[in-house]
């Protein structure tokens, strides 16, 4: 089975919708997973997520289901800094490395939850509410989680499944974390998914006599429509205008 985490398009944020540049990037990314043998489509409750799912919706003929925990992570971080470089905070998934770098909690999968970033936030039980959400959809699908791999099921055994999860940058880095058993500050802040871009994650059987699987990453934030309709990529979520 593969999961694909898509983030929307090029958002305006005023009317939670699409920039004329994302209803590009959402008709071009349909172009593309037309033809990648999409099963299921799962959307969060945010327009700018839907409008970016329902070209690919229309052309395949497969009814989206909306899950309310798709939606972007609501929470941010509460403390203040008394310098005017911190004064506006950024979201907890883009902060300015010297926030977070050099505490080593910020790296430790145990430790992590307890750093000082995410004092007065709900953050890490956010994370592990997306965590059990998420492993019920592949539950649903064959793939019972199990510590840190998963047990297939009859239903998942030989699955061919792929399911299109159209979501948001900080959702979907959360379950990269989630499956990789990562600390989510280091994997919020070192993980960039442009905007309509693809993640594949593929459960994958290791042992043919055994019936487990183990989350496989083989592409993370996948922009290749976009090169091939001649579409910029967009920087929305970082601070550096480092693509063209």
């Amino acid at each position: 089975m593969r999961v694909l985490i898509i983030r929307h398009g090029d958002p305006y944020y005023p009317t939670d919708s699409l920039t004329e540049k994302g209803q590009r990037e959402a008709e071009l990314l349909s172009k593309k997973l037309i033809n990648e043998g999409i099963t299921h489509i799962y959307v969060s409750p945010h327009g700018r997520a839907q409008l970016t799912a329902k070209p690919t919706a229309d052309k395949l003929g497969i009814k989206p289901v909306m899950l309310d925990w798709l939606r972007e992570f609501p929470e941010m971080l509460n403390f203040k800094y008394d310098t005017d470089y911190f004064k506006d905070m950024p979201s907890p998934w883009n902060m300015p490395p010297e926030l977070w770098v050099n505490d080593s909690d910020n790296y430790d999968i145990n430790r992590w939850k307890q750093s000082k970033l995410l004092d007065g936030s709900k953050i890490a039980e956010r994370f592990e509410f997306v965590g059990r959400k998420f492993d019920e959809l592949l539950a649903e699908h064959g793939f019972v989680r199990n510590g840190g791999y998963y047990d297939i099921t009859e239903k998942g055994d030989g699955s061919t499944d792929t399911i299109a999860l159209f979501c948001h940058f900080g959702l979907g880095t959360s379950l990269i974390a989630h499956v990789l058993n990562a600390p989510l500050i280091s994997t919020w802040n070192s993980i960039f998914l442009p905007t309509s871009s693809v993640t594949t994650l593929y459960m994958e059987r290791h042992i043919e006599a055994r019936p487990i699987a183990h989350g496989i990453f083989a592409g993370i934030g996948d922009t290749s429509h976009l090169f091939a309709g001649n579409e910029p990529v967009s920087c929305s979520g970082l601070h550096a205008k480092i693509l063209k």
